[in-house]
């Protein structure tokens, strides 16, 4: 072909070949995948077989299956299988592992035994980024995200889906014995085979009724109520409006360069009680004296933000819009102001409502109950209240969400900081994923799984932000 660029014949034998170092650029990636695991003790990290037997076959180093994985997720290259035909014919990985091609149940097997490991790697870069001053304005946002498991939503069940679907095979019975006994009367030449196949059906039916009512029983002894047949751990989670069987993965986010600090897979299909932990995850990452945790109303619980004081964290989180009286146009408890000097509220009328009685309520918070004598015959009542009184009920600890609500109107662009900053991490990790789920199973699999994704994910933050030369002197003069 004139006038094209031509490639050298296949058949053409080189006399002397090329190193395969000459592939791989001074700036590439793989090199710096390769000095942070040589960078790593292995043995102290937990690794399975770091140090090698005296008898028996030779086994790959945990170092160059580690290398494998990191180099796989920092390409969007999850699968065991995927990976066993990449370091077959990838000429980054061959350099990276030295040829070595090892298969894929070698592949998952590593991952599967060696989750410890894997988690405190991910620990250990995070401690890498302090070191090198990443972290120096102590505020991290936090959000949860649902991810999907394995098990696909007909292997989830719970008692009003099993009943339902009992429903549709006791109506599916039925109709079957009823064209059983049409074909009895109407169809005699064709009864016999007619008959075998409907009779088939019906004890397939049978047996998957059985197999439902021991589904229920072992449904008694989950406290939630369901139960997933493949993965044991996924739950059933409201996502964009829509039931996804998976998990709730949470992560606190630096808002300074966007890494991720401290994350956690949890079956926990709502954020309510995960702010207080990972904002100590984060801020025992981070090695920070004091810390601001932003989240958003889902992650709103008066005990864990008390928690979050008490560890001296800043928490930020804004209040549910959930008041029944604002929605109907009454006076919200906001329009009370406590006198903390008398221990009364001031109505919007200009009333004092007195402490009347303490109680607890059904989800264990000790409550002071409040109201004003002039209810009966203020002219603002149906402003105010339906009742006889408007009642006023005071946490024992409200201060603490009174000073929150102060911070929250001086810093007033704090949710939009939060939403920048974390967001678009979940929607990077998901995108990487492609539409698909988590590879492997229960819990701490796929927090052995997340632990990867969140790896890759920090190596190409820290990568863009130091630059690959100086991210690599950075890896080779942190000590482990």
């Amino acid at each position: 072909m004139k006038r094209f660029i031509e490639g050298e014949c296949r058949d053409q034998v080189t006399l002397l070949p090329e190193c395969l170092d000459d592939f791989i650029g001074e700036d590439n990636p793989v090199r710096i995948v390769d000095a942070f695991v040589d960078e790593l003790d292995l043995q102290a990290l937990g690794f399975n077989r770091a140090a090698p037997a005296s008898t028996g076959r030779p086994a790959y180093h945990p170092a160059v299956l580690l290398k494998l994985y990191i180099y796989g997720y920092l390409n969007r290259i999850q699968s065991s299988r995927r990976l066993e035909r990449e370091a077959q014919r990838n000429v980054e990985l061959m350099w990276l592992t030295g040829r070595l091609a090892p298969d894929f149940k070698t592949i998952a097997d590593f991952r599967h035994h060696n989750g410890v490991g894997i988690r405190k790697v991910c620990s250990h870069f995070i401690g890498l980024c302090r070191e090198l001053k990443l972290f120096s304005q102590a505020i991290v946002a936090i959000d949860g995200s649902k991810f999907k498991a394995v098990n696909n939503g007909d292997n989830n069940f719970s008692n009003g889906k099993i009943e339902g679907r009992k429903r549709q095979i006791e109506q599916s019975i039925q109709r079957y014995l009823d064209t059983l006994e049409t074909a009895d009367r109407t169809q005699p030449a064709e009864v016999e085979v007619k008959t075998k196949r409907l009779k088939e059906k019906i004890e397939l039916l049978r047996l998957q009724m059985q197999k439902l009512e021991q589904i229920q029983e072992q449904i008694k002894a989950q406290p939630d109520g369901q139960i997933s047949t493949v993965d044991p751990d996924s739950r059933v989670m409201i996502s964009k409006g829509q039931g996804v069987v998976g998990y709730n993965v949470q992560a606190a986010v630096d808002t300074q360069n966007h890494l991720i600090v401290a994350h956690e897979v949890t079956n926990i299909g709502n954020d309510r009680a995960q702010l207080s932990k990972m904002a100590q995850a984060a801020k025992q990452e981070m090695a920070a004296d004091n810390l601001q945790a932003l989240a958003d109303r889902g992650y709103f619980n008066g005990p864990e933000i008390k928690a979050c004081e008490d560890a001296g964290i800043e928490a930020f989180v804004p209040k549910p819009l959930t008041s029944n009286a604002k929605a109907d146009g009454r006076f919200d408890k906001s329009d009370f102001v406590y006198l903390s000097e008398t221990d009364e509220y001031r109505c919007p009328a200009g009333e004092s409502a007195i402490h009347r009685f303490n109680t607890v309520e059904r989800s264990g918070l000790n409550v002071r109950v409040y109201w004003s004598s002039a209810c009966i015959g203020c002219p603002q009542k149906s402003e105010c209240t339906t009742s006889q009184y408007r009642r006023i009920r005071r946490w024992e600890h409200e201060d603490v969400l009174e000073r929150m609500q102060e911070r929250l109107n001086t810093k007033t662009d704090a949710m939009t900081v939060r939403r920048r900053t974390v967001e678009h991490v979940f929607g990077t990790l998901k995108h990487w994923m492609g539409s698909t789920h988590f590879l492997t199973k229960t819990l701490a699999h796929v927090g052995t799984e997340m632990s990867l994704h969140v790896l890759a994910y920090n190596f190409k933050r820290v990568m863009r932000i130091l630059g690959a030369k100086n991210m690599m002197q950075a890896v080779r003069s942190v000590p482990a």
